[in-house]
């Protein structure tokens, strides 16, 4: 019973009830003539069983933070994987995720990238940042870690219901560890007593993430849009979440 359950809320079931297809998800940010290189990017990760785009948490986080960035271009990229029940999938998102932020840096070094996911998504972001592969993972079958130099152009990581080491456990998947150039700006914003993210036990806390918890996130990402690629270097606490890895 516990599983079904962690299964079923990494993958909210507000979803349908949404009515949003992926094209609605994605181009009510982008317009119509996007600039080839925007003054600042977000990455999304969806949760599990959310449709391709950025899924209603990561919609209403671009939606909030829009306005925050003034008059910069902005863009987004929703991270291209199956989001699916079985988690070893998540590896395309980790590859597809880190190919995109590899390939900003080189095309496009003068945009601050916001890196962001929820739930499932909020883990493959994580995995992202992370400078080593983890303990008893084969190497040759994941992708290899993102080069030092990257962090420059990242101004901040977003994590929505994050999952923790227990539910990783639970779940047969190695803790996520948040890589130490990305730490200070990084947020982990997790709902009270979301068991995903903390020690509640509250399993619908998981679909929460709205209202006041997206405003904890866009926040920190637009304390972190300065001048520069990387931004200035802050840490905002955020009740039921923490930082770093």
């Amino acid at each position: 019973m516990i599983a079904r359950q962690i299964a079923r809320f990494l993958g909210p079931a507000v979803v349908a009830a949404s009515g949003l297809g992926a094209s609605t998800l994605v181009g009510s940010i982008l317009p119509p003539a996007a600039a080839q290189c925007p003054d600042v990017q977000v990455v999304f990760a969806r949760g599990t069983d959310e449709p391709p785009g950025l899924g209603p948490t990561g919609q209403a986080f671009v939606d909030s933070l829009r306005p925050r960035v003034g008059a910069k271009s902005f863009d987004v990229y929703p991270v291209n994987y199956p989001a699916t029940h079985e988690w070893g999938t998540g590896l395309d998102g980790i590859r597809d995720a880190g190919a995109h932020v590899v390939s900003m840096t080189k095309q496009c070094p003068a945009t601050q990238m916001v890196l962001g996911g929820y739930s499932q998504g909020a883990a493959i972001m994580g995995f992202v940042t992370s400078p080593t592969v983890p303990d008893g993972i084969d190497p040759a079958t994941v992708p290899k870690p993102m080069d030092p130099e990257v962090a420059n152009h990242v101004s901040s990581v977003v994590l929505f219901g994050m999952p923790n080491a227990r539910a990783m456990n639970f779940l047969g998947e190695p803790p996520v560890v948040i890589g130490p150039l990305y730490q200070a700006k990084t947020i982990k914003v997790c709902a009270p007593e979301d068991p995903i993210c903390s020690d509640g036990l509250n399993f619908a806390a998981h679909e929460t993430y709205d209202g006041a918890m997206i405003d904890k996130g866009v926040a920190f990402a637009a304390s972190h849009l300065g001048a520069g690629p990387a931004g200035p270097a802050a840490v905002v606490a955020a009740p039921g979440g923490g930082f770093g890895g």
